[in-house]
């Protein structure tokens, strides 16, 4: 990468400026959390966005570099991965210490559960492809999925409203989707944070 005046820009310099616009985005969207929060999240957001751009790329394909696609909480990047982590986590959040051991019978019903399902039970298959091809690009496609999978479960199933077996089901399925989201980036060397 070159500024206009031709000289390379170190990565020093990209990760800076990189924390620092994740920092005007947290100030934006979310300006009541405590002043370490907002700059641990900034940190985890502008350092994870850009180690996924080059990641979630194949390795011999050239890309485009642009902050606004790299930063942004929709799409093919790191932030919206790991607001869908904090999705997950916002629920057993909402529960506090009332939030249930998890176990028992899982009754899928809604398409939704089972499509989510589905996804979450491939990363067993996606990892060893990853690293017998050194393809991260792999990883990260499956993550997008598995993050679009839960858009549309969380959309679609309420977790808290629903009661018994369902509950039971929809939790298990909220928090098995927030190990694989956030091992699947931790994999890739991408942290992730509790709240953004």
């Amino acid at each position: 990468m070159r500024t206009r005046s031709g000289e390379s820009v170190g990565l020093i310099e990209v990760l800076d400026e990189a924390v620092e616009r994740a920092r005007a985005q947290v100030e934006e969207k979310n300006p009541d959390l405590p002043e370490g929060e907002k700059q641990t999240v900034a940190e985890v957001v502008g350092i994870g966005a850009v180690k996924y751009a080059e990641l979630s790329q194949f390795r011999m394909t050239d890309y485009v570099f642009a902050w606004d696609k790299m930063l942004a909480l929709t799409g093919n990047t790191a932030p919206y991965l790991q607001y869908s982590y904090v999705r997950t986590r916002s629920i057993f959040r909402r529960l506090g210490d009332d939030a249930p051991a998890l176990s028992g019978e899982i009754e899928l019903a809604a398409a939704e559960e089972i499509e989510l399902a589905k996804k979450l039970a491939q990363f067993a298959e996606i990892v060893p492809d990853v690293l017998h091809d050194h393809r991260p690009n792999l990883l990260a496609a499956y993550l997008l999925e598995v993050a679009k999978a839960y858009h549309s479960f969380f959309e679609a199933c309420p977790v808290l409203r629903a009661e018994g077996a369902q509950r039971n089901t929809r939790l298990i399925l909220c928090e098995v989707a927030s190990r694989v989201l956030r091992r699947g980036l931790d994999l890739m060397g991408i942290a992730v944070t509790e709240r953004m």
